[in-house]
């Protein structure tokens, strides 16, 4: 292919990567259907990436069931290119097993196995997920066409440089890798998906702590990547963090290190020790666990699109006030839609349960606010069972406000909660557990195509991308109910204690240990192990990734900064603009240089989705690889060669 030939470097080669491929190839025809050539720096398996890779630990699961992962555009999906259906986990499963699907290589016994077990209701493993992700970026490299290449680099990207300093010149740019070649593009796209952080100052002064006192601290990291051998059987250990990375953890310490679970007569789990393992002392800001993802199936009206936190609603907002304010002005809207959807399975599948009609019910409901005396009276009048009242506040927070006697106090309490979760998502009487699932998932999915993140104040896009986040991991984004069961197992098998909510965690110089303690109990915990049992947080000045370093170093991306009363701060996070482009240090976007992922600043919503839902990720990638495939029809042809050289 003449080296004239237009050229696209993608810095990262994971699930997001092939979905942007995948539209790509989608749009070609319409928009620039001449030769390209692509290059993807990714280190690992190009599809599943680091994060999805083939080679980790063979029990760790998804948190999603087989049938709610697909990777394919479908009809559901609002966007400009052409939706093109394929399978998704489930069905690719099935395929594989029936012949109809033969793009795969040869798999081991135990992935196999897996294979012929799976249904959509499975939780599939990372390991046949990071299969199906594989085979979705060859199917999407090849429906590229045959003039278009692509080369990928097994090698990690050390820096970008403009060709031109003039952040709109059309002159392209070269990227510097560590294997010394030098790749020359038109069009940039970094897709670094969750990537390492050099300690904070806090977790960093915990880990000098740790190496003068003979201890062990694990700073934030993805939980697989860390090395546990020091942490000895028996020992306490400290865990800060209760979410999906405290349950990887509690596998690869428990069932990594030869422990078993065996079903018991009452259907319940026994956990049979190997003798390796260390004794865990949890804790949080909550104190529990994140939610069951759920089993129970949809009784009554099926789910719907918002009805309140709409285009429309928003946009009227906009017109009023100039910066919107989340929790004032968009939460009041969320909470509601939250609240309807609940509501309407409730009356509508099960209506022995209430006192009104759906119809009645509904027609008030919508007219009164969300924080409203009115809203309490209707529900408490229509909902004779208090225990069935929507109550976000305590859902975010269950333990609020109670002080607990003791050890003993705390662990009850904490095993009771899991035991309640496990019933409410998994039993089959409570079905508006999963509307309000699906109504918070539709929200998370609608936030960042109706809210411009420019026209929300900084308060706010720092609740959006924490609070809010995190209550909707909490509430819908967490582990399969079997993982809480081998939780409750562990408990009972004395390897697990919890320490409550409102988790702290000092260091005593004099002892040379961690100190654990909780702001609504008693109990307390002396080790010399800690864990922080969560991903780092974004940060580009400091950030592992060397090509994150770079672009922060030399200006050609700055960190978001947001202004506050106090005189502001950075959210770590690589600035972009709403279509992608990555901003620099002097404010101005640079041309065909885009960044994608949960480390920008944009609004993220994940690699892959549900089928049928619209996924935001879908519409994100969609619109991206249009504005690739513009920016390469019109790339200056003699200055963007696409030949690999040596630095």
């Amino acid at each position: 292919m003449p080296a004239q030939h237009p050229s696209v470097v993608f810095i990262g080669g994971g699930p997001r990567t092939a979905g942007i491929l995948e539209r790509l190839a989608a749009n070609r025809r319409g928009l620039a259907g001449g030769p390209m050539r692509i290059h993807i720096v990714e280190p690992y398996e190009p599809g599943s990436g680091r994060i999805w890779r083939f080679d980790q630990e063979p029990g760790l699961m998804m948190n999603s069931t087989a049938a709610d992962v697909t990777m394919f555009t479908d009809s559901s999906v609002l966007c400009e290119g052409p939706p093109i259906d394929g399978p998704g986990l489930a069905a690719w499963a099935a395929g594989v097993r029936d012949g109809s699907i033969t793009d795969v290589p040869a798999l081991p016994p135990h992935v196999r196995e897996q294979l012929r077990s799976l249904t959509g209701s499975s939780f599939a493993t990372r390991q046949l997920q990071s299969k199906y992700l594989e085979w979705f970026y060859r199917r999407a490299v090849r429906a590229l066409g045959s003039d278009v290449t692509v080369t990928v680099h097994r090698d990690t990207a050390l820096s970008v440089e403009p060709v031109s300093v003039e952040p709109q010149d059309g002159g392209g740019y070269s990227v510097r890798l560590a294997g010394g070649a030098t790749l020359h593009a038109d069009v940039v796209i970094t897709a670094l998906g969750h990537t390492d952080a050099e300690p904070d100052p806090r977790s960093a002064a915990w880990s000098d702590f740790a190496a003068r006192h003979g201890g062990f601290h694990a700073a934030p990291s993805y939980t697989t990547d860390v090395d546990y051998s020091r942490i000895a059987p028996g020992q306490d250990v400290i865990v800060s963090g209760m979410g999906l990375a405290f349950v990887d953890l509690l596998v690869l310490l428990t069932e990594g290190r030869g422990g078993r679970f065996e079903e018991t007569s009452d259907g319940g789990l026994r956990y049979l020790p190997s003798g390796a393992e260390p004794r865990l002392w949890a804790g949080s800001r909550r104190g529990v666990p994140f939610h069951s993802k759920i089993s129970v199936a949809l009784r009554g009206e099926p789910a719907a699109a918002p009805r309140f936190f709409t285009a429309d609603a928003v946009g009227a907002l906009l017109a009023e006030h100039t910066e919107l304010d989340f929790r004032a002005h968009l939460w009041p809207l969320i909470a509601k839609d939250a609240g309807y959807g609940y509501y309407r399975e409730l009356f509508t599948g099960s209506p022995e349960r209430v006192a009104l009609g759906w119809d009645e019910f509904a027609e008030r409901f919508a007219a009164v606010d969300w924080y409203s005396s009115a809203r309490s009276e209707l529900v408490a009048a229509a909902v004779p069972d208090a225990e069935l009242h929507l109550d976000l506040e305590r859902l975010d927070r269950p333990f609020s406000g109670q002080l607990f006697s003791g050890h003993d106090d705390v662990q009850d309490a904490v095993a009771a909660y899991i035991e309640h979760d496990l019933e409410l998502r998994t039993g089959p009487d409570h079905p508006e557990t999963l509307a309000l699932f699906m109504a918070l998932l539709k929200v998370y999915m609608e936030l960042g195509g109706i809210v411009p993140p420019e026209r929300l104040n900084a308060r706010s896009q720092e609740d959006v991308h924490g609070w809010w986040h995190g209550f909707f991991s909490f509430v819908d984004s967490g582990p399969p109910p079997r993982r809480l069961r081998e939780m409750l197992a562990v408990h009972r098998a004395g390897l697990l204690h919890f320490l409550g909510p409102g988790l702290a965690v000092a260091a005593d110089d004099a002892t040379g240990e961690f100190v654990a303690t909780s702001a609504q109990s008693p109990v307390s915990l002396r080790t010399k192990a800690f864990i922080e049992a969560r991903l780092p947080g974004p940060a580009v000045a400091r950030s592992a990734n060397p090509l994150l370093r770079s672009l922060h170093g030399t200006g050609l991306g700055a960190e978001q900064h947001l202004l506050t009363s106090d005189g502001g701060h950075s959210t770590g996070r690589l600035l972009v603009t709403s279509g992608h482009r990555i901003v620099g240090r002097s404010g101005e976007a640079r041309s065909r240089l885009f960044g994608i992922g949960p480390g920008t600043s944009g609004w993220g919503a994940g690699a892959f989705a549900r089928p049928g839902t619209n996924a935001a990720p879908f519409r994100e990638n969609d619109a991206l690889a249009r504005k690739i495939l513009e920016a390469v029809s019109g790339a200056g042809r003699p200055r963007a060669a696409a030949a690999v050289g040596k630095a």
